[in-house]
């Protein structure tokens, strides 16, 4: 952890399906600029490799498809570290291929996970995230989205919704702002990018350079790409 104080020191940060590599990666890159850091997944056994691999976060177990669940899981986060000040949305996943012929029910209600839990999540954090001197939301999308493919369309559909869904988020940030005639405080992102692969550090370095800004953007749109890496 870093011995001088940031923007992040000592603020609470939430990475929603955090255990995947991106998500060990943030995590990492939170906890050197001294943020807690807490890491909410399903899988026990991702959890604990998460833990072990970066022994200062906090884990915990959570079906982030469950509304009820999620609501529970926060007010578990604010019993055990108060108020949150950001959140990193990873829940993802990708199915594809087969033309639109073969875009499936099935891989729909997969990918659908992605969207069903940033709904929840989101709201749960909602209060804490406008409130906070410095609240910061992001998820993880992709280009396809502005060109998407017959072979993708569930994906780029999915992540479409997402990226709905957060527009709306800075849009209550604003709203939440003017109504208190206050400067905005909370500001939410999409890092788009076209592949993942190589790009887990500099996704982690743009959510956490979203709190470099005092009088942040409510929302906008971050492009990470390899000439970016």
């Amino acid at each position: 952890m870093t011995n001088h104080p940031t923007p992040l020191h000592g603020r609470t940060v939430v990475l929603s399906g955090g255990t995947s590599t991106l998500g060990l990666v943030s995590a990492r890159r939170l906890v050197e600029a001294g943020a807690r850091v807490v890491v909410a997944g399903h899988d026990d056994d991702k959890l604990t490799r998460a833990a072990a691999s970066v022994p200062e976060i906090a884990t915990m177990r959570v079906d982030l498809t469950d509304e009820s669940g999620v609501f529970r899981f926060a007010d578990r986060v604010h019993q055990e570290f108060g108020n949150v000040d950001g959140v990193l949305h990873l829940v993802g996943g990708w199915r594809g291929g087969g033309g639109l012929a073969g875009q499936s029910e099935s891989d729909f209600r997969f990918l659908e996970r992605s969207l069903t839990a940033l709904r929840h999540v989101s709201r749960a954090f909602d209060d804490d995230l406008r409130a906070s001197s410095a609240g910061r939301t992001a998820i993880v999308s992709s280009t396809t989205v502005l060109s998407p493919l017959a072979g993708g369309a569930n994906y780029a559909a999915i992540k479409a919704g997402c990226e709905a869904w957060m527009r709306a988020v800075g849009q209550g940030f604003a709203k939440y702002a003017r109504d208190l005639d206050i400067p905005p405080t909370a500001s939410c992102a999409v890092i788009r990018i076209a592949t993942l692969a190589g790009l887990e550090a500099a996704v982690a370095s743009a959510f956490v350079d979203m709190w470099t800004s005092s009088t942040p953007e409510t929302f906008r749109e971050i492009l990470v790409s390899t000439s970016a890496g």
